[in-house]
């Protein structure tokens, strides 16, 4: 059984992301990441919102971008954000930018840790945290 989440969301590059080149800045695809990781935490019940709701930070400490090919102004793109379960109090996700093609754009992985409001580091996992990973079957 493959207990894998993973969300897939579309978006359109727009003017102000391409470059002199025509193409993409290469640092607007940290952004689709964050794009991509909201639509994840919407859909899964996992959004900034429900952490902060229940005391908590998750501020990224660790980004990681490979560039495959580029995308210009107008295309269409969508962003595959996949959870890569872990048993550490930390969330990682990893991405793939897709082209209308289905060629891979670009690959990446986040690493977010959890803080109080203080942002003093949480070092065992959120009962809100462990609960949602048993809710979807990773505990």
């Amino acid at each position: 059984m493959d207990n894998t989440l993973r969300y897939r969301t579309r978006f359109r590059v727009r003017f102000n992301e391409t470059d002199p080149l025509g193409i993409v800045w290469h640092g607007h695809y940290i952004t689709y990441f964050e794009d991509g990781r909201e639509a994840f935490g919407e859909a899964m019940g996992i959004s900034y919102r429900h952490i902060r709701e229940h005391g908590y930070l998750a501020p990224v400490v660790k980004c990681a971008c490979e560039y495959k090919l580029p995308l210009h102004h107008g295309e269409w793109a969508a962003i595959e954000t996949v959870f890569i379960n872990n048993a550490a109090a930390k969330m990682v996700f990893r991405y793939t930018i897709f082209n209308t093609a289905q060629q891979v754009v670009a690959t990446g992985e986040t690493t977010q840790v959890f803080t109080d409001v203080n942002s003093e580091l949480i070092l065992t996992n959120p009962p809100f945290f462990a609960d949602w990973k048993i809710k979807n079957g990773l505990l």
